[in-house]
């Protein structure tokens, strides 16, 4: 029988015990400085509603953001980071909740920042201090589960090191068997590194699982070399649990053991998110829809009539466009073009900007509407190019947004005839909902014209997604917009 992994936040219970309880002390230092009630600091309300109210601002944010996730792998720095955003993010919480409670103002708000940043400081320490405590431990005291693994020479070094990590602070290498290795009837090695034992190889694997102390076989080989099913057969008899250790190609992304129906199955993508990461992603895309969409309608009172004026006919313009994974849906954007401009599209592709047509772009495009006007630096000074350049035109996409079809942030969906011409490594990009906004729109737009350029930036942003990037981002297009940087 064997004891399947927990999540994160239960495995390290050591680390949460220990910010819950610093995070109570560190508050309570503070408000004994600043109010002086040392000793009865508890008898008062402020106080009792301050400390039940953060410990279930870190209940939420521990559940939601799953802070301790590889904390012992992190490093000083990293872990300052993750620190530093974590404790932040209680905070903010913790701030909502005294606002919805109607009581932010009977809390001293110097007392929350004094808490904070000792808290901080404290957390930051108390980890790293906590870490080193469990890597001397892991080496001094190594035990519980016995393990054999299964490998070969080249791989066997990295092995034992990371067995000698934290990470397998509760497991024990008994011994190596090497299946590349022929001892010819000699006895292998005595050590491999310091203190692990090189026990045989393929001739000679189940002599020491069946008489030796072996809880579990971990199997780590190459993709060229393959364990024997007899022998495989012979150790899940015994009733010994096995780890095998699956080695993918880069591109596979992230590997993750599931349940597909009645099948148990390896799953492969390039990020993986959780049901909670995916619910607060689209609550931002709710908030932030609703509140665009107001914008959107007060927008139209002003430039739908002039958009009406100079070229007649609707002041939306609808357009298919190519979503998750292929999946079409009706796009919307204030019409900044005259009504023939799709006809004319071809006309124009000779002076395309983005290499391969995979999208269009080109200066001073004709097709705008009032773009016949110049200004005295001769471009075109007409309402359709202020709808570009301040970028007015994408808001009715907000109406997508609330309706699911989009995202605040993610990819630029492609048309369809963008999307019939894309190489099969340029799907990548709609692999997730397509944004309004994205890594792409924050890093040049207009000045970008390699289209494989787009991809790894959209690429990019999938495999490394979290929703403070996704928040980043949208302060980063605020600020893009309101300097018009790389726009067109």
């Amino acid at each position: 029988m064997y004891r399947k992994g927990i999540s994160s936040w239960r495995k390290h219970w050591d680390f949460m015990l220990m910010d819950f309880i610093f995070m109570q002390l560190c508050i309570l230092a503070s408000y004994e400085y600043f109010v002086h009630f040392v000793g009865e600091a508890y008898q008062t309300f402020p106080l009792r509603l301050v400390e039940v109210t953060l410990l279930f601002s870190q209940v939420i944010v521990i559940l939601f953001t799953s802070p301790f996730k590889n904390v012992l792998k992190r490093s000083n720095t990293q872990e300052f980071a993750r620190t530093v955003s974590y404790v932040g993010l209680v905070f903010l919480v913790e701030l909502f909740i005294l606002f919805i409670i109607h009581e932010i103002g009977n809390i001293s708000r110097l007392i929350l920042f004094v808490g904070a940043i000792l808290y901080g400081l404290v957390t930051l320490l108390s980890r790293i201090a906590l870490k080193t405590a469990l890597k001397r431990t892991s080496r001094a005291t190594k035990g519980g589960r016995s393990v054999v693994a299964i490998t070969t020479r080249e791989l066997a070094d990295g092995i034992v090191k990371n067995f000698d990590g934290p990470a397998f602070r509760d497991m024990r290498l008994t011994g190596l068997v090497l299946m590349d290795e022929n001892f010819e009837g000699e006895e292998p090695d005595t050590r491999y590194g310091e203190n692990v034992k090189v026990v045989g190889n393929e001739s000679n694997i189940l002599d020491f699982i069946a008489h030796g102390w072996v809880d579990e076989v971990f199997i780590n080989l190459p993709p060229w070399l393959q364990i024997p099913d007899e022998v495989l057969d012979e150790i899940y008899t015994m009733g010994i649990t096995v780890h095998l250790c699956v080695i993918a190609p880069e591109s596979a992304g992230k590997l993750y053991v599931e349940r597909f129906g009645n099948y148990s199955v390896l799953t492969s993508s390039m990020k993986f998110v959780t049901p909670s990461q995916m619910f607060l992603k689209r609550i931002v895309d709710i908030l932030g829809g609703v509140v665009g969409c107001l914008i959107t309608i007060l927008i139209m009172i002003f430039i739908g009539p002039l958009i009406f004026i100079k070229s007649p006919g609707p002041i939306f313009f609808k357009q298919t466009r190519v979503g998750r994974n292929g999946k079409t849906f009706k796009m919307f954007k204030f019409r900044s073009m005259y009504m023939d401009a799709e006809a004319r599209k071809a006309e124009y592709m000779k002076q395309n900007k983005i290499q391969d047509g995979l999208m269009f772009k080109m200066d001073d495009d004709p097709r705008i509407i009032g773009s016949e006007h110049k200004g005295k630096d001769g471009r075109p000074k007409g309402i359709g190019n202020f709808i570009r350049n301040t970028s007015l035109d994408e808001f009715p996409q907000f109406f997508n947004v609330l309706k699911g079809d989009m995202s605040i942030v993610g990819t630029r969906p492609p048309t369809l005839d963008e999307w019939e011409r894309y190489d099969l490594n340029h799907r990548v990009r709609m692999s997730i909902k397509p944004g309004i906004t994205g890594l792409w729109q924050t890093s040049g737009r207009s000045k970008i014209t390699d289209f494989d350029e787009v991809v790894r930036l959209d690429s990019e942003y999938i495999r490394n997604w979290t929703l403070w990037e996704d928040i980043e981002i949208i302060f980063k297009t605020i600020k893009v917009v309101l300097t018009r940087d790389g726009a067109e």
